[in-house]
């Protein structure tokens, strides 16, 4: 099946379930976690479903529009997701048990990560995580999220730079 045929029959979105629910899913996984990505992922594929007769090939690529679909429903998730951020930037490492190395550095990690993306707007926290942890191109995430490639592009440069200045912070504090 090309990525420009629409899809229309069950056969057809099974193909096309088994060929992108693999990073679908991960792209979730990283945004909102495991858990909730199994969740997430199989509505993202029940609302491709549902909407197929809709998909339009003439106006962009079949990843891109599931993509799409699944940034939505992870902005649903936005606040719960904002509330992960803030509770790992709060994580104090010092509270881990001595010996678990491991778990110190995880939580330290984590901390550090979740503090520098609390700090960033919805719109870049999106474009960073699609290419990131999506894996998509400029112009895949601009399909994606409704925007130009040149607002991804600025987008994701802010993003950087924010994540570079808290991250460079938070090592400079230690």
């Amino acid at each position: 099946m090309t990525e420009a045929a629409p899809v229309t029959g069950v056969d057809q979105f099974t193909e096309v379930h088994d060929r992108h629910f693999p990073e679908v899913y991960r792209y979730i996984a990283g945004r909102l976690g495991a858990q909730a990505a199994e969740d997430v992922a199989a509505e993202t594929f029940l609302v491709a479903f549902d909407r197929r007769g809709k998909f339009d090939p003439a106006r962009g690529d079949l990843r891109a529009w599931l993509f799409g679909i699944a940034t939505n429903l992870v902005s649903r998730h936005r606040r719960k997701e904002a509330r992960h951020y803030r509770a790992l930037s709060r994580l104090d490492p010092r509270e881990a048990a001595e010996g678990h190395e491991n778990r110190v550095v995880d939580a330290v990690a984590a901390a550090r990560v979740g503090k520098a993306l609390a700090r960033l707007s919805a719109g870049e926290r999106d474009v960073l995580l699609l290419v990131a942890l999506g894996d998509l191109g400029y112009a895949e995430v601009a399909e994606a999220l409704g925007i130009s490639p040149g607002t991804v592009g600025s987008r994701l440069n802010r993003a950087r730079k924010k994540l570079t200045l808290v991250l460079s912070q938070e090592a400079s504090d230690e």
